[in-house]
C-alpha cells in the first residue's frame, strides 16, 4: 500500500473523505445570477475527469472505479471497476485511459462500450495523464519520472526522469510540461523524443499545469499562487496570488477556471493576464475541473459529486 506516502491531494481525500451524496440535478445558489450549478452523485472520492465528446468520465479514487455520465443531463451511464485508487483519466479519441495509483499501471477502456481492453505497467504512483495525439504520457509521482505509452497498443516507449514528485502534466502541441511538486519546478520535454527542454522555477508545490495557446499556467498549491510562463522558452511572465490551495485548471477558450480544494471555491480568471473575474461556491473538496465545450465540470472529492456550471444568458 502506498497511501502512507501518497501525494498531498490523495492523502487529504483518504483522511477527510466523508462520503456525502446529493440528489441528481440539485441546484445550488451561485455567486452570480448568470450561472446555473447542478450537482450529480458519482462514486467515492471523485478525482480526475475526461470528456469524450458526449460523456464525462471520472476516476473514483476510493471507489476503485470509473463513472461515465452523459454530459447533457448528468445521467450515470455506467460504473466500471478498475484497479486500486484510480486517480486520473484521459481520452485519446477512442479510449479512456485511467491511472491506477496504487497498482502502478494504466487501464485502457473502450469508450464506445466501456470494455476494459487491458492494463499497462508504468512508474510508481501514476497520477495525471495527457494525450499528445499519438501517445499517452503519465506523471509517476514516486518514480520522479514520466512514462510515454503508444496509445494504439499501450507499448511502453519511454521513461524520462524529471524533478521530485511529478503530479501535473500538459501538452502544448510540441512539448510536454510536468509539475515537480517537491522541487518547486516545472520540466519541459520535447514530445517526439522526450528530450529535456528546460526546468523552470515556479511557486511552492506546483500541482497542476495547463496550456492556453500561448502561456503555461501553473497552480502552486502551498504557495497560494499561479505562475505564468511563456510557452516558447519558459520565461517567467508573472506570478499572482490566489485564494488558498489552488488545485486544478480548465481553460474555456478565453477564461481560466481554478479549483481551491480546501476552501470549497472555484475562481474564474481572465485568460490574458489572470485577473480575477469571479468566485463561485463549490461543494466539499473541489478537485479537478474541465470544460466540455459548453459547461464547466468540477469533481468534489469529499461530497462524492460532480458539479456542472453552465452560463445562463
Amino acid at each position: 500500500m502506498k497511501t502512507s506516502r501518497s501525494p498531498h491531494r490523495i492523502l487529504i481525500s483518504l483522511l477527510a473523505f466523508v462520503g456525502m451524496f446529493f440528489s441528481i440535478g440539485t441546484l445550488v445558489p451561485s455567486a452570480a445570477a448568470d450561472n446555473l450549478i447542478e450537482n450529480f452523485p458519482v462514486g467515492p472520492s471523485p478525482y480526475g475527469m475526461a470528456f469524450d465528446g458526449a460523456n464525462i468520465w471520472v476516476a473514483n479514487f476510493t471507489g476503485d472505479s470509473v463513472t461515465k455520465l452523459r454530459a447533457s443531463d448528468g445521467v450515470i451511464l455506467d460504473t466500471i471497476p478498475v484497479g486500486t485508487f484510480p486517480a486520473s483519466t484521459a481520452f485519446d479519441g477512442e479510449n479512456v485511459w485511467v491511472s491506477i495509483y496504487n497498482d502502478d499501471e494504466l487501464a485502457k477502456i473502450r469508450a464506445s462500450d466501456d470494455t476494459v481492453l487491458g492494463t499497462f505497467p508504468v512508474g510508481e504512483g501514476p497520477e495525471n495523464l495527457v494525450f499528445d495525439g499519438a501517445n499517452i504520457w503519465v506523471a509517476n509521482h514516486w518514480s520522479n519520472s514520466v512514462t510515454k505509452l503508444r496509445a494504439s497498443d499501450g507499448a511502453r516507449l519511454q521513461d524520462v526522469v524529471v524533478g521530485e514528485g511529478p503530479t501535473g502534466i500538459a501538452f502544448d502541441g510540441t512539448n510536454i510540461w510536468v509539475t515537480n511538486s517537491k522541487s518547486d519546478t516545472v520540466t519541459k520535454l520535447r514530445a517526439r523524443d522526450g528530450a529535456p527542454r528546460g526546468t523552470f522555477n515556479v511557486g511552492r508545490e506546483p500541482v497542476d499545469v495547463i496550456f492556453d495557446g500561448a502561456k503555461i499556467w501553473v497552480a502552486n498549491y502551498k504557495g497560494s499562487s499561479v505562475t505564468l510562463l511563456r510557452a516558447v522558452d519558459g520565461s517567467l511572465l508573472s506570478e499572482f496570488p490566489t485564494d488558498m490551495q489552488p488545485t486544478a485548471f480548465a481553460f474555456d477558450g478565453s477564461q481560466m477556471w481554478l479549483t481551491h480544494l480546501g476552501l470549497d471555491l472555484i475562481t474564474k480568471h481572465r485568460g490574458r493576464d489572470g485577473f480575477l473575474l469571479q468566485t463561485l461556491p463549490a461543494q466539499d473538496g473541489p478537485q479537478d475541473v474541465l470544460f466540455d465545450g459548453t459547461s464547466i465540470w468540477v469533481s468534489n472529492t469529499y461530497a462524492a459529486t460532480l458539479s456542472k456550471i453552465t452560463h445562463e444568458p
